[in-house]
C-alpha cells in the first residue's frame, strides 16, 4: 500500500501528562538554543482529555519545572488538599480511621490539588500549541514505522473506512507514515506498540514482570451541605476480600466528589467481578453519606502499571524512548503517576534536545539514562520501590505495615528489594477451587449496571470496522478459559464487552467491541494471553469531559 507520509524532528504518541510534557519542554528548549524543530503529538482520543482518567490529586513537582509560572496562566489547580483522611473498613458497615501517626508519609497531600487531568492535558495542549506543537487528535497510531536499521523511524497512523470485513468503505483514507529522527511513545498504561517495543527490543529482559490494577473513576453531584472541597479519603480493606487495592473518594470543585476503587490484578478468584467490588463499595458509610442523595454523572476505568522502579524496563532503545506509564513510572506508594510522568516527558525531552545540538546524535538515546538516575524522579521511584511487592506478598494489612515502617522510618532506604516474580495473569485458581462469589443486585441509587455506567463515558466507536480486540485462538474462550476459569473475560471487563451466549444449545463467546473503554484489563488478565487490544479507528472510545 502506498502511503503519503510527513516528516518530523519528534513524533510523539499520546496526548497525555507525559506527551504533552515532552512536547513542551522540546520547544522550550529549543527556542533556547535557537533549534528550529517539528514536533507533532498524535492522539487517538476525538479530542485531547477524552481518553484520560485519573483519579487525581495532584503534585505539582514536574509542572513547576516546566511552567513556574502556571498559577498565573491558568492552570486548572482550583482545589488545594486541607484534609486527608485515610480509613480501613473491617466490613460493609464499620471501619477504623488511621491516626496521622500511623500513615505512611507518601500518604500526606499537603500542597497537592485535586484536579480532572482530563482539564489540565487541555491546558497543557494549548501551551503546547503556542510554543509551535503540531496536535491531531482523532488519529491513532497503529504502528511502529522501522528505519532499514531496524531502529524506529517514527508511526503508521491507522486507516480510516475499512468496513468490519476488511473491505474498503467510501471515503476510506490509507493511514500517514510519520517520520521523525525520535519518536516518544507516551501511550499509557500498557500502551500497544509500547508493549511490541517492549518485546522487540528485549527491555524488559533484566527486569521484574510488570504488575497492574484497574482503576474505577465515577464524579457525582452531592449536596452542597455535605460537600468539602479539599477533603482526601483512602480507604483499604473491605469489599476487598479476594483482593488487595484500595478506595477513594475526593471533594473537588463545584460540589462534586470523584469516587473511586483500584484492583490489583494479582488476584486469583476467577469470580472476582472488579466492578462489582467497585458498586457494592460505595454502600459504605464512609462513602454513602455522601453519595446517597447525589447524581452519578460520569463513569469510566484504566489500567494501571504499579509494578514501580523493580519493574521499569529500559526505557530508550535507537530511535525513540518510552515515558510515563507506558513504561510504568507511576509512583504506587503515593498512588500518584502525574507528576513521575510529566518528569519523565521532561528528562526525554531534554535529552532529544541535547542529541540534535551534537553534531552526531546518538539514536540511542544512552544520555537520557544518566539523566534519570541522577532525577528525583528515580530518587523517588527508588524509595518506594517494595511498596506495591509487600502488598502483594504479605497482604493489605502486614503489608501496609511493612510500609508505614519502610516509609516512616527508614523513609524508603531499607537496603534490600522485595520482588513479586509471579505474572499476574498466571495468578487465576482453577474454577473448582475457587468460591463463587455473589454480588448484590444494583439499586439504581448507589451501585448500577455496566451498560448504564459505559452509557456515562459517552463511548462511542463507529460499528462497521474490523473489531480491535483481537483473539490470538478463537478457540480458547471457550475450549480452555470457559472450562478451567468459567472465563472470567465477563466479569474483569468493565464495560460488558464480553459475554458467553447460549443460542439453539450451543455457546458460543461474544464480543461487544463497541462498549470498549480502553481500559486494557483483557490485554493483562486473561490467563491464556489470548486477547490482544490494538487500537480501533481514530477517534474511539471513550469520551470523557472532565475526568
Amino acid at each position: 500500500m502506498e502511503r503519503e507520509s510527513m516528516e518530523f524532528d519528534v513524533v510523539i504518541v499520546g496526548a497525555g501528562p507525559a506527551g504533552l510534557s515532552a512536547a513542551c519542554r522540546l520547544m522550550q528548549q529549543a527556542q533556547a538554543a535557537s533549534l528550529e524543530l517539528m514536533v507533532c503529538v498524535v492522539e487517538k482520543g476525538s479530542e485531547v482529555g477524552a481518553h484520560i482518567l485519573s483519579g487525581a490529586v495532584f503534585e505539582t513537582t514536574a509542572l513547576d519545572e516546566l511552567f513556574p509560572d502556571w498559577k498565573n496562566e491558568g492552570a486548572p489547580l482550583n482545589t488545594p488538599v486541607l484534609r486527608d483522611d485515610i480509613y480501613y473498613l473491617t466490613d460493609g458497615q464499620h471501619a477504623r480511621k488511621l491516626p496521622q501517626a500511623l500513615v505512611p508519609d507518601t500518604m500526606h497531600n499537603d500542597g497537592n490539588y485535586i484536579v480532572s487531568m482530563g482539564n489540565v492535558c487541555r491546558w497543557l495542549a494549548e501551551k503546547a500549541e503556542s510554543l509551535g506543537v503540531e496536535i491531531f487528535p482523532g488519529f491513532a497510531a497503529s504502528e511502529v514505522f522501522y528505519n532499514e536499521d531496524g531502529s524506529a523511524g517514527g508511526v503508521i497512523t491507522g486507516n480510516m473506512g475499512v468496513a468490519e470485513d476488511g473491505s474498503q468503505k467510501d471515503g476510506y483514507m490509507p493511514g500517514m507514515i510519520l517520520k521523525a529522527r525520535y519518536t516518544i511513545f507516551a501511550e499509557g498504561c500498557r500502551g500497544h506498540l509500547g508493549k511490541q517495543l517492549i518485546s522487540k527490543f528485549n527491555l524488559d529482559e533484566n527486569t521484574a514482570p510488570q504488575h497492574y490494577a484497574i482503576g474505577f473513576k465515577e464524579i457525582w453531584d452531592i449536596d452542597p451541605a455535605l460537600h468539602e472541597p479539599g477533603l482526601v479519603v483512602h480507604t483499604a480493606g473491605w469489599p476487598l476480600t479476594d483482593s488487595t487495592g484500595g478506595g477513594f473518594l475526593y471533594h473537588a470543585e463545584n460540589n462534586q466528589v470523584f469516587a473511586g476503587l483500584i484492583v490489583d490484578l494479582n488476584y486469583d478468584n476467577p469470580y472476582l467481578s472488579p466492578f462489582d467490588e467497585f458498586q457494592q463499595m460505595k454502600h459504605h458509610p464512609v462513602f454513602r453519606q455522601y453519595l446517597e442523595n447525589g447524581k452519578r454523572v460520569s463513569y469510566g476505568a484504566r489500567a494501571i502499571a504499579k509494578g514501580g522502579l523493580n519493574s521499569l524496563p529500559d526505557m530508550t532503545f535507537p530511535g525513540g524512548i518510552l515515558i510515563g506509564c507506558n513504561a510504568g513510572t507511576l509512583n504506587f506508594a503515593k498512588i500518584k503517576g502525574n507528576h513521575t510522568a510529566m518528569k519523565s516527558g521532561i528528562l526525554a525531552a531534554d535529552s532529544i534536545i541535547n542529541e540534535l545540538k551534537s553534531e552526531i546524535p546518538d539514536p540511542a538515546l544512552t544520555n537520557f539514562n544518566q539523566a534519570f538516575k541522577t532525577s528525583w524522579l528515580y530518587s523517588e521511584l527508588n524509595s518506594s520501590k517494595n511498596f506495591g511487592a509487600a502488598i502483594h506478598r504479605f497482604g493489605t494489612f502486614w503489608g501496609g505495615v511493612y510500609n508505614t515502617v519502610d516509609q516512616k522510618i527508614f523513609k524508603g532506604k531499607l537496603p534490600f528489594s522485595i520482588k513479586d516474580d509471579r505474572k499476574d495473569y498466571l495468578q487465576l485458581k482453577d474454577k473448582k477451587d475457587a468460591t463463587k462469589k455473589v454480588y448484590p443486585k444494583p439499586d439504581g441509587i448507589l451501585s448500577f449496571d455496566k451498560l448504564s455506567s459505559v452509557f456515562l463515558s459517552n463511548t462511542n466507536h463507529e460499528e462497521n470496522q474490523p473489531c480491535h480486540l483481537k483473539l490470538k485462538d478463537p478457540e480458547i474462550p471457550l475450549k480452555v478459559n470457559l472450562s478451567k476459569y468459567d472465563e472470567p473475560a465477563q466479569r474483569y471487563c468493565p464495560a460488558g464487552v464480553y459475554e458467553i451466549i447460549e443460542e439453539h444449545n450451543t455457546l458460543r463467546f461474544q464480543i461487544n467491541a463497541q462498549n470498549c473503554i480502553h481500559c486494557k484489563t483483557c490485554d493483562i488478565k486473561d490467563p491464556s494471553q489470548n486477547i490482544q487490544w490494538v487500537v480501533p479507528e481514530g477517534a474511539g472510545g471513550p469520551n470523557y469531559p472532565n475526568m
